[in-house]
C-alpha cells in the first residue's frame, strides 16, 4: 500500500513537472541526430566509397550525434523528474519507479534486436552449411559470442564494447543506463545547489570533457572501454545543468530570437564541415539545445514539422535497428561474393545505402509501435510502475 501511494505521488509529481512546458523541438533534434549517426555508419564504415571526407567532414563527424543524445537525455530527464527528486526523501520514494520507467524504455527493444542478431547468425550458418560442411554455432568469447550475449542481457556491453557488442550502437544505451543509476542523486544535489554551485558543476563537467579531448587528441569517438564514462557522464550532467539555466531564464529573453537560433545552426554545420575540434562542436550543441526549446518563432515552425517529429519519435528504434540492417546487409553481400564493400562502385554503394536507410525506416516504424510502445506499457504494469509518459515530452535515447 505504501509503495502504491508512493507511485501515485510520483505520478502526480511527474505530471505537474511535465505540464510546465513541453519540449517538441528536442524531439526533432533527436531524430536528426539519429539519422546523422546512421549516415555516418553506412557511408563511412559500411560503404567506404561514400565517404566524402575529401569534400566535407560533416558526415564523418556523425559519431558526435551520440554526444548530443547524452546532453538531450540529461536535459529531458531533469525536465521530467525534477520535482520527484527535489530532496533525498524523493529518492527513497521514487527511485524504484524511476528505474522501472527507464528499464521499460530501453530494455525491450534492445533485447528484441539482440535476439534478431543471434537468429541472423544461426540462420546464416544453416544456409551455408551445405557449402561449408560445418556449423560453428556461437563462440564463447569475443564479439558475437555467448559472453557478449550475457553482457548485453545485463546491459554491461558498454564497458568493453569492442569485445562485448553484438549490436555495436548499443554501447551507448549501456553507458547511459549507468548514468541513470546516479541521476536521481545528482539531480537532488543540483536542485539544491546555489547558482554559483551550478556554475561550478558546469565548470567541472566542461573540464572533464576538455580532459577527454586532451587524452584522445580532440577525438570524441570513444566507444570502447571505461573511458566512455568520461564522455557520457559529464555530458549528461551538462544537459541537466542546461535545463536549470533554461528554467530560470525569462521566457521572452534574447535567446528566443530566430536569428540566434539559425546562427547557431549555421555555425554548428560550418564547424562540422570544416572539421573543427570535437569539444567546440559539443559546446555548440550545449548552446543549441536550450535555444531550440526557448524559440517559438520561425525556427520552431521548421523544427516541429510532422516528418521531423515522426523521425524523433522513432529515433531510438532507428538507432538500434540500423546496426542490425548493416549486419544483415554485410551477410548478404558476403553470400553474393562481395567480400569488400570498397569493390562496389559509387553508384552501387549509393543505391545500397538508400535501400538500407529505407529498410531502417520501415523496420523502426514497426518496432516503435510493436516493441517499444507495447512492451514499455506491459513492463510498467507488470513491474508496478504506474507512471505514464507525459504528452509531448521527449524520452531519452543515447544515444
Amino acid at each position: 500500500m505504501a509503495v502504491h501511494r508512493a507511485n501515485q505521488s510520483f505520478d502526480s509529481d511527474q505530471k505537474r513537472s511535465a505540464s510546465n512546458r513541453q519540449l517538441p523541438s528536442l524531439t526533432s533534434l533527436r531524430g536528426l541526430a539519429a539519422l546523422w549517426v546512421v549516415l555516418y555508419h553506412y557511408c563511412v564504415q559500411c560503404l567506404p566509397n561514400l565517404d566524402a571526407a575529401q569534400y566535407t567532414s560533416f558526415i564523418g563527424k556523425g559519431y558526435l550525434a551520440v554526444d548530443m543524445f547524452f546532453m538531450l537525455s540529461g536535459f529531458v530527464m531533469t525536465h521530467v523528474y525534477q520535482r520527484a527528486f527535489y530532496d533525498p526523501n524523493g529518492i527513497k520514494l521514487h527511485y524504484r519507479s524511476f528505474l522501472i520507467a527507464r528499464f521499460a524504455r530501453l530494455y525491450p527493444l534492445h533485447i528484441f534486436v539482440l535476439f534478431l542478431f543471434v537468429v541472423t547468425v544461426l540462420v546464416s550458418q544453416l544456409v551455408t552449411f551445405p557449402v561449408t560442411g560445418s556449423f560453428q554455432g556461437i563462440p564463447l568469447e569475443g564479439p558475437d559470442s555467448v559472453t557478449a550475449f550475457v553482457a548485453n542481457i545485463f546491459m554491461l556491453q558498454g564497458l568493453a564494447a569492442g569485445k562485448l557488442s553484438w549490436n555495436y550502437p548499443a554501447w551507448s544505451i549501456s553507458v547511459e543506463f549507468m548514468a541513470y543509476l546516479a541521476f536521481p542523486f545528482a539531480l537532488s544535489i543540483i536542485w539544491r545547489a546555489s547558482n554559483m554551485g551550478k556554475i561550478i558543476l558546469a565548470f567541472f563537467a566542461l573540464a572533464a570533457l576538455a580532459w577527454l579531448a586532451f587524452l584522445k587528441s580532440s577525438n570524441f569517438d570513444q566507444w570502447d572501454g571505461p573511458i566512455t564514462l568520461l564522455r557520457c557522464l559529464p555530458e549528461f550532467l551538462l544537459g541537466s545543468l542546461l535545463y536549470f539555466g533554461f528554467r530560470t531564464s525569462p521566457r521572452n529573453c534574447w535567446l528566443n530570437q530566430d536569428a540566434l537560433a539559425f546562427g547557431i545552426v549555421v555555425a554548428t554545420v560550418l564547424c562540422l564541415h570544416l572539421d573543427a575540434p570535437d569539444l567546440l562542436i559539443v559546446a555548440l550543441f550545449a548552446v543549441l539545445i536550450p535555444i531550440a526549446v526557448v524559440n517559438t518563432g520561425v525556427f520552431a515552425k521548421f523544427a516541429n514539422v510532422g516528418p521531423l517529429i515522426w523521425l524523433g519519435e522513432v529515433s531510438y528504434s532507428l538507432y538500434l535497428v540500423h546496426g542490425l540492417v548493416q549486419f544483415v546487409s554485410q551477410k548478404l553481400m558476403g553470400a553474393l561474393g562481395i567480400q569488400t564493400p570498397s569493390s562496389l562502385s559509387i553508384g552501387s554503394s549509393l543505391a545500397l545505402m538508400l535501400v538500407m536507410v529505407g529498410v531502417c525506416f520501415l523496420a523502426s516504424t514497426a518496432t516503435y509501435s510493436g516493441v517499444e510502445i507495447a512492451w514499455r506499457r506491459c513492463l510498467r504494469e507488470r513491474l508496478g510502475s504506474h507512471q505514464n509518459r507525459p504528452a509531448g515530452i521527449l524520452n531519452s535515447q543515447r544515444g
